[in-house]
């Protein structure tokens, strides 16, 4: 069976970095006036721009009019797949925070809101995407696994014998 997948897109790290500010600060704002809809509607939009691309992150939009008025140049650019993961772990958690919402859990839907809050204000100051690193453990634990098990294989059959003279 053959799975299509849309061809990919390189974005510029500087304009995820903008976007994951702009988001962070919304959330706090959904926070400070205890207005749980409008972080519901971020966390949607992280899953919209998650779904169909980077190029659909209302937080992350205003970024080439900002770099071309600031004259910046350009950088070397990154695969849009981890950025997309990593909203899709956003868009989960905030998921999550609006069935906690609904349910009267408030307290915990803010925990769940006030966690995506804090890794995209981390991604935005230091430029680390944590969900981006979570994305690349998909190949890494599997690898690491496997060379473990090599690792354990090779020990087992290169034990040398040791003969006793009678």
């Amino acid at each position: 069976m053959t799975v299509l997948t849309p061809p990919a897109r390189f974005i510029d790290p500087r304009g995820q970095r903008f976007g994951a500010g702009v988001s962070a600060a919304m959330f706090v704002l959904a926070f400070v006036v205890n207005l749980p809809l409008l972080a519901v509607l971020v966390g949607a939009d992280l899953a919209v721009s998650a779904a169909l691309g980077i190029r659909w992150f209302l937080p992350g939009r205003p970024w080439p009019a900002i770099r071309a008025a600031l004259r910046l140049g350009q950088t070397e650019p990154e695969h849009e797949y981890p950025p997309r993961f990593a909203q899709a772990l956003g868009a989960t958690f905030i998921g999550l925070a609006a069935i906690a919402f609904v349910v009267g859990a408030t307290p915990v839907g803010w925990v769940l809101v006030g966690a995506v809050a804090a890794l995209q204000a981390f991604l935005a100051a230091t430029g680390v995407c944590i969900g981006c690193r979570l994305y690349f453990l998909r190949w890494w634990v599997p690898s690491q696994f496997a060379r473990l098990i090599r690792r354990a294989d090779g020990a087992r059959l290169a034990v040398p014998t040791i003969h006793r003279a009678a």
